[in-house]
């Protein structure tokens, strides 16, 4: 039966987190403050004024937020960071808005996705962080963003990624937070050799907890709450008095970010949410597999806490385009050329923010308005999960591998990749589809991952179980406040 986390599990670890961070002076922020940063006291925000936004410091705990300052230094809180962009670039009528991950510590959202896992396990003692060290199996983002919860909530982290990963990942892993990192075979969609390797640490050792973003529904239960919230609160910032929100785009990777559309549907009943994966790897779209490069999503199987009932349809994009257009957006001739067609500057400069993931979420964006006849009055939302800046060195790569760029390129790259999005490679799920898909998870979680039939069927007949599941944070929220309140830290700053 899938429970909540809602009780104290173990006392005595739970009073080893309280000691230790009593004596590090940590406060761990509630659920509600990461919504909304203006509940932060403001002798904590006062302190923030002093701080990096990457710092390995306690109080950067207080920024896993959407609302961050586009700043890397000293900044608060404002309004989300999103970019609108034209149909001069996407070439749909349709209004496209990225929400961007930049400005979250370690430069991606994934940070706040493990808080969702690890705060939970701190305040119920089922993680004591003076025995336990914190695992985080990924593709990229989200053990980065594990690490550096971990450090700065004084635990020892763990990574976990493919071998083929950017180097970006691998040498922030190591120099900045200090963590320990296995490199497992393969490339982003190698997601079962994460796995096996998680299981061989299971079997060799007792000090390890597996915070594993494809079942664990703190990561869900953190993006329904936060990041579904702050779509609402961006779409009520552009809309029109004639708009309509029509569709909510995410790639599915662990599942996390897409779990905002299952907040959206109620609040936007008309909502299509679309799921983006590759074309390379179609495990949605087609039951199928293979190896692409669009970092940022993992596949080949279906997350244990991806809730299949509320995805409408599913779009797969060749991940050649998103290589190419890394080049347009992050190249001065791209820049040049983008310019020179009427693209205006400051959003040009802006274009960097859009990482891998990003450009192929935004590609599934313009398919989706495309397949479903969109107009200026229909609003898409997706989101840009990182930033450029966390590829620099697969431009390098690509500059090697294929010479300097040009503006003849840029206008090749535009035009194919941009302009030339069509509506194939795009289906929409029906009631047997969704339930294939949810089949899919069987073979992964069941045979592999040695979890209970009768729990997959729940997952599936149980109308219940996924409003009891992502709405857990209100209870976590409780059991925080009682935290701070033992360990007394948090009385300086009211």
């Amino acid at each position: 039966m899938i429970k909540p986390i809602d009780k104290v599990t173990n006392e005595k670890a739970l009073e080893n987190a309280v000691k230790r961070y009593q004596e590090k002076k940590i406060i761990l922020p509630t659920f509600e403050q990461q919504k909304n940063p203006e509940l932060i006291p403001d002798k904590i925000k006062d302190e923030l004024k002093n701080i990096g936004l990457w710092d390995l410091n306690p109080f950067n705990l207080f920024r896993i937020t959407w609302k961050n300052e586009p700043k890397e230094y000293g900044g608060l809180f404002g309004k989300p960071t999103y970019i609108e962009l034209p149909k001069v670039l996407t070439g749909t009528d349709a209004r496209i808005i990225l929400l961007i991950g930049k400005y979250f510590p370690t430069g991606s959202h994934k940070v706040g996705a493990a808080y969702g896992c690890l705060a939970p396990g701190i305040i119920t003692g089922r993680f004591d962080p003076t025995f336990h060290k914190a695992v985080w199996p990924s593709t990229g983002n989200y053990c980065r963003g594990g690490a550096f919860d971990s450090r700065i909530m004084e635990t020892e982290p763990i990574a976990i990624l493919p071998e083929e990963m950017s180097q970006e990942r691998f040498d922030w892993l190591k120099d900045e937070v200090q963590s320990t990192v296995i490199a497992t075979p393969g490339s982003e969609s190698n997601v079962k050799e994460i796995y096996d390797k998680c299981w061989e640490l299971r079997r060799t050792r007792d000090d390890v907890i597996i915070f594993n973003q494809f079942d664990e529904f703190g990561n869900s239960a953190w993006h329904y709450n936060i990041t579904g919230d702050i779509i609402e609160e961006v779409y009520n910032l552009v809309k029109t008095e004639n708009s309509q929100f029509a569709a909510y785009v995410s790639a599915t990777g662990s599942a996390g970010t897409i779990a905002a559309g299952d907040y959206l549907r109620p609040v936007f009943p008309h909502i299509k949410v679309v799921a983006s994966e590759a074309l390379q790897c179609p495990t949605i779209l087609q039951n199928g597999f293979g190896a692409h490069r669009i970092e940022g999503i993992g596949d080949k199987h279906i997350p244990w806490i991806h809730n299949v009932k509320n995805t409408d349809a599913v779009t797969a994009i060749d991940d050649e385009d998103p290589m190419r257009l890394l080049r347009l957006f992050n190249e001065p001739d791209g820049h040049k050329y983008l310019k020179s067609i009427g693209i205006p500057a400051e959003l040009v400069d802006q274009l960097h923010l859009i990482g891998i993931s990003g450009i192929g979420n935004l590609l599934s964006a313009i398919k989706t308005a495309k397949y479903y006849e969109m107009t200026s009055d229909d609003v898409v939302v997706t989101i840009a999960t990182d930033s450029a800046d966390m590829y620099l060195s697969r431009v390098e790569e690509l500059r090697e591998e294929r010479g300097a760029y040009t503006e003849i390129q840029a206008v090749k790259d535009f035009e194919k990749c941009m302009l030339g999005q069509q509506t194939d490679n795009m289906r929409e799920l029906g009631y047997r589809d969704r339930k294939t898909i949810h089949n899919l998870k069987y073979f992964t979680w069941v045979e592999q991952q040695a979890k209970d039939v009768e729990d997959l069927n729940q997952l599936w007949y149980d109308r219940t179980v996924w409003d009891t599941m992502f709405n857990q944070v209100d209870r976590w929220d409780e059991l925080i406040n009682e935290f701070n309140e033992r360990t007394g830290v948090l009385k300086k700053y009211l």
